[in-house]
């Protein structure tokens, strides 16, 4: 076992409950998991506005009724939380949300992972350790800023670290389910992120979308980059691949793209953080 992986085995001291990662306080902001349902139920409110109200999302079930976006994985997974104690002490603070879903909560409930209803993920399925599926993502239309998702990243990191993840994914979603429109995009992930063949997921193939669109002498990369949603950026800054396929999804008014990330790299710098605190307590 490299050292690397020794110290991925390593949780730091100093979590206090199951909702704090042991990440501090930036400002009025913070970052922590869902302490109450009141707090997922916010987080539920926030995702129907984002999702439903701004990007016109179509609404399933009793959603219109009560404004909440919910499904079966809401029970079982863990709601990271971006909170800004400056709009209330209630659950009004909370302005961005992530849902984080590990192997061994879906082993318990017998369940599927979201992604593959889009993805054949058993590559993924077949890598050793904790993984961790990512969705659900989005953030208050007044807090769409670096540091606001500085905080999403640092949560994250945290969370992958408390429970040794050693791989993580999801569905991405570029915006709009005309592919045509995002061609140099989608081309631009296939050509320069495609993820290798060990770890390469593929759309299912009644929902599958080529993404080698345009050929890669006729993309522009840096303008392609720049167009991508700031969350598979986040991805991609991280080492992080695209299955290939991508998948539209009439419901969101989206078009999906399977981002897996080894954490080696994200759990590394996570433990110099701790040990440079150590040093310096």
């Amino acid at each position: 076992m490299s050292d690397t992986s020794a110290r991925i085995q390593t949780r730091p001291t100093g979590f206090t409950s199951e909702s704090d990662l042991g990440v501090a306080l930036s400002g009025t902001m913070e970052v922590r998991l869902a302490a109450s349902d009141a707090e997922i139920d916010a987080a539920q409110a926030l995702r129907y506005r984002v999702f439903y109200e701004e990007r016109s999302a179509k609404p399933v079930g009793d959603m219109s009724a009560t404004r909440r976006d919910t499904d079966d994985y809401d029970t079982i997974a863990d709601h990271l939380l971006v909170l800004d104690h400056s709009r209330g002490a209630g659950t009004e603070a909370v302005v961005g949300t992530y849902r984080l879903l590990r192997r061994s909560r879906i082993e318990a409930a017998k369940k599927a992972f979201y992604t593959a209803g889009e993805y054949d993920i058993a590559k993924i399925i077949a890598f050793p350790g904790e993984i961790l599926e990512l969705g659900r993502s989005c953030v208050d239309a007044g807090y769409r800023n670096r540091p606001t998702m500085q905080l999403l990243w640092k949560g994250i990191a945290a969370f992958v670290f408390r429970y040794d993840i050693t791989l993580m994914f999801g569905c991405a979603s570029l915006p709009g389910n005309d592919v045509d429109a995002i061609a140099g995009q989608l081309s631009y992930l296939y050509h320069h992120h495609l993820a290798p063949e060990r770890l390469r997921v593929r759309a299912l193939p009644t929902l599958h979308v080529e993404m080698n669109r345009l050929p890669a002498d006729q993309i522009h990369a840096k303008a392609a980059l720049a167009a991508l949603p700031p969350l598979v950026k986040g991805y991609l800054r991280l080492g992080g691949f695209v299955g290939d396929g991508a998948v539209i999804d009439p419901q969101f008014n989206t078009t999906d793209v399977c981002v897996i990330v080894q954490t080696d790299a994200v759990t590394d710098k996570y433990y110099r953080h701790y040990e440079r605190e150590a040093r310096s307590t």
